[in-house]
């Protein structure tokens, strides 16, 4: 039975840091998948070669599933909070899941409308490798659906490093980053450029916000959290490393199309981890003012 409101008894926390990320998704998450203008990109699609499509039809292919099982399984790191009546992080999360969903169309426009079906249903084949399908087919599910019956401050940051730190981190970013090599180094298919460039600003926001909810955890609950988090980071960095190498291996020759050396992402992706770890780690020294705070000068 509930009791009170916490915005009747104490009010809105306007300037807690998840109001600041509301504020920056209301004024920069305000896109439409549906306007983003593909016309060059499909003229552009049709100059390159067979391996270059496939190359970036796989990474789409990527993004696609990662975005919908993102979206289908969000809503229960959202329940948790709401249980906790954290109300100024659950109304930023409303926007974390809408923006989750838009990602999810822009990607199907880009599948319909560029990639095109033959060219698609060859990326299938492939693109989900074993290490894709165990973090989005099993461990993600799998640690979001245990906060239903189980929303314990450690399973909460188990399931804020599988999803903010690990598959936003550091699998999306270096995602971004395949991108940015294939495609704005390259002066080609500035629609994809123009989508991806709102998809990463949405992105870094819950990066962010998962950098502040982990570290809010651990301040609150010490070091059974951390040890949590540890845990997780290792186990998911290991399945994160392996995800990459295995579409590396999918190319025969020693750099992948678009001159791209292989390795690069793998390097890359350790870095992010690098950063994402050691900043987390701050939060064993500090007080809540003190996270918030940081968050701020951050933002």
């Amino acid at each position: 039975m509930r009791k009170s409101f916490k915005t009747v008894a104490t009010g809105l926390d306007l300037d807690s840091y998840p109001m600041k990320l509301w504020a920056k998704a209301k004024k920069y998450g305000i896109w439409n998948p549906a306007d983003i203008d593909f016309s060059e990109d499909k003229k552009h699609w049709a100059s390159l070669s067979d391996l270059e499509r496939l190359f970036i039809a796989r990474i789409v292919t990527q993004f696609q599933a990662g975005e919908e099982a993102v979206t289908l399984d969000l809503l229960p790191l959202i329940m948790a909070i709401a249980k906790e009546g954290k109300v100024e992080e659950e109304i930023y999360l409303t926007s974390f899941l809408w923006e989750e969903a838009k990602h999810m169309e822009g990607f199907t426009r880009i599948i319909n409308e560029i990639i095109g079906e033959a060219v698609f249903t060859e990326a299938k084949k492939d693109a989900l490798v074993p290490a894709y399908q165990t973090i989005f087919y099993e461990v993600l599910p799998e640690t979001m659906n245990t906060l239903i019956t189980d929303p314990s401050p450690e399973n909460m940051a188990r399931a804020s490093v599988t999803y903010n730190m690990i598959i936003e981190g550091v699998l999306a970013e270096t995602g971004y980053l395949a991108f940015h090599q294939t495609l704005s180094a390259n002066n080609i298919m500035p629609g994809m450029v123009d989508f991806t460039a709102k998809l990463k600003q949405d992105e870094s926001r819950h990066i962010a916000y998962g950098i502040f909810l982990l570290s809010r955890l651990i301040s609150e609950n010490g070091p059974s959290v951390w040890e949590a988090v540890q845990d997780q980071m290792q186990k998911m960095m290991v399945l994160a490393v392996a995800q990459i190498q295995q579409g590396d291996d999918l190319y025969d020759d020693n750099n992948l199309p678009f001159g791209v050396p292989k390795g690069a992402f793998v390097a890359y992706a350790q870095d992010q981890f690098m950063k994402r770890f050691a900043r987390i780690e701050r939060a064993k020294t500090q007080t809540l003012v003190e996270i918030n705070a940081e968050a701020m000068t951050e933002a």
